[in-house]
């Protein structure tokens, strides 16, 4: 920033020049800078009244309040979390398939078929992509419940996870009572059917309210062989969900508070699954998006899986079968694992430059024969299990239900939430107002004028800053409409990654042929 001064009214003769003096803008122990006025006439109190901001952004903090400790602030001064800048994520997909049997006794299969957590036992990714999943989460923001893109905010849905893993989404939230290990024992005895010493010494092993998952899987089947069938399926239904969408940073051990869940095995579909693996999913993820953490919790596949459906070009991925084949299986069972090559480092400039045709904006239209789109996944308020309530803000990614995106409003405070249960009940009102405010989207990435303005000034679009020499500001980008059809927008996704990378120009005679595809495919 360059300055001018008086010199002569400064003591310096006429001719004194300073050709190099500039203004040095010092940067804060937490990388800010602060924004001062340089009236003359202002106080010490009306500036220290003045907003302050991050390079790359926020400009406005008044969104994201605890941008000071997200990890995408220390990315943009190339800090990293540690020796390895992905997460630790454990996949439980291999072990489970193994746990799993092929079919289950027919007295089991009742009640597991019944409790609506049957999809899981197929759903996990055997591996899980580990840069991948840790690039997203670097742009997760709790205050929001969203991921942070270049064009604007996506989520994980109810819609998604319905779609995903066939869950279900309408039932009740669980609120449960405090299990101390004295109680984790006697829960064993009464519901596992194991022995007082036996349970007492697992717990003990634990050392907590826990129980191991190999230990439920050794129960599962010493019960299945000696028939005692409501034993086995509460053991083989605790294993499932503590290795799916209850699955802790521990990696190798469940909650045994969640064994409440099945004492009534005739009584636990009543709950709302979908609901409980999403707060599950959104606590760690609202963990995982801090710099100080190094582990994400949580299903993993629910994650991977969602990236898959959302953005075709980004990482890589083994597909099982065409959604047009489909015979009603969850979608998340339409993937497979293939190691990918890229970083995470080399995968945050990649989802910086990411534009709205780059994502299919509605993945699931062709799973409507077998989950149908319920209104109540337009609900606006929080979600609970257990002690844990998140906000679950659909109207921050209206563009994922064909809506076009509005400027939200502020994010609620679940911490002032007294009546959740019935707010859910409810909920009629509130997916009113969500899209009362907005219209039919007549291309997939509308919003209204003003929304990226408004976006690029509360959020940090990009995680990777530019050139050192260049403005740390981030312009907010124009984009074209693009291809309609999500074939043709994945056809010209990749030819212009590819025109990127090589640096062409369209003037340069070599690549004509590939910018006149580009032009066709963006006319679909």
């Amino acid at each position: 920033m360059w300055i001018g001064l008086d010199l002569v009214k400064l003591g310096f003769p006429a001719q004194t020049s300073f050709p190099h003096l500039t203004v040095v803008r010092r940067r804060g122990a937490d990388g800010r800078i602060p924004v001062r006025t340089l009236d003359r006439g202002a106080s010490s109190s009306a500036a220290a009244a003045e907003p302050t901001g991050y390079p790359g952004g926020p400009y406005d903090t008044s969104l994201l309040v605890k941008y000071e400790h997200h990890v995408a602030r220390h990315i943009w001064f190339g800090e990293e979390r540690g020796p390895k800048k992905e997460l630790k994520v454990a996949g439980h997909g291999l072990k489970l398939n193994s746990r799993v049997p092929l079919a289950l006794p027919p007295q089991m299969e009742s009640w597991v078929s019944r409790s609506g957590l049957a999809s899981l036992q197929r759903t996990s990714l055997n591996k899980i992509d580990t840069n991948l999943v840790s690039a997203f989460v670097e742009r997760w923001h709790l205050e929001t419940s969203s991921f942070h893109m270049p064009f604007g905010e996506m989520s994980i849905t109810l819609d998604d996870v319905a779609c995903l893993l066939h869950l279900p989404i309408r039932g009740i939230f669980w609120s449960p009572q405090d299990v101390t290990e004295e109680l984790a024992v006697e829960l064993a005895v009464d519901y596992l059917g194991v022995s007082q010493s036996q349970a007492q010494s697992h717990v003990r092993s634990c050392r907590g309210s826990y129980y191991k998952l190999e230990w439920l899987y050794d129960i599962f089947v010493h019960h299945r062989a000696a028939s005692s069938w409501a034993y086995a399926t509460r053991a083989y239904l605790l294993m499932l969900v503590g290795s799916t969408i209850f699955a802790d940073k521990t990696f190798t051990l469940v909650e045994a508070r969640y064994l409440l869940l099945f004492r009534d095995l005739d009584g636990c579909s009543g709950y709302s699954w979908g609901a409980a693996a999403l707060v599950t999913l959104y606590r760690y993820l609202g963990d995982a998006s801090m710099y100080s953490c190094k582990q994400l919790g949580g299903y993993p596949t629910l994650l991977q899986c969602w990236i898959h459906e959302y953005f075709p070009t980004v990482g890589k991925r083994g597909e099982n079968w065409n959604p047009a084949g489909n015979c009603g299986l969850p979608r998340a069972m339409r993937w497979s694992y293939r190691q990918g090559v890229l970083k995470v480092d080399d995968l945050r400039p990649i989802l910086d430059e990411l534009t709205p045709t780059d994502v299919i904006w509605r993945p699931f239209e062709d799973h409507r024969a077998w989950r149908v789109f319920d209104e109540i996944c337009l609900y606006r308020g929080c979600l609970k299990w257990g002690e844990i309530v998140v906000p679950y803000l659909p109207d921050r990614c209206l563009r994922q239900f064909g809506y076009r995106q509005y400027v939200p409003s502020p994010p609620l405070d679940c911490m002032m939430a007294t009546d959740i249960d019935v707010d859910w009940i409810s909920y009629h009102q509130s997916v009113v107002d969500v899209i009362g405010s907005s219209s039919v989207a007549t291309t997939p990435s509308e919003v209204v004028d003003g929304y990226l303005e408004w976006y690029y000034r509360v959020s940090h679009p990009r995680l990777v800053p530019p050139h050192r020499d260049a403005p740390r500001e981030v312009p907010v980008p124009v984009y074209d409409a693009g291809p309609s059809d999500p074939d043709w927008a994945r056809v010209s996704t990749l030819i212009r990654r590819y025109l990127r990378q090589v640096n062409a120009e369209e003037e340069d005679p070599q690549f004509s042929d590939l910018f006149e595809a580009l032009h066709i495919s963006r006319s679909h």
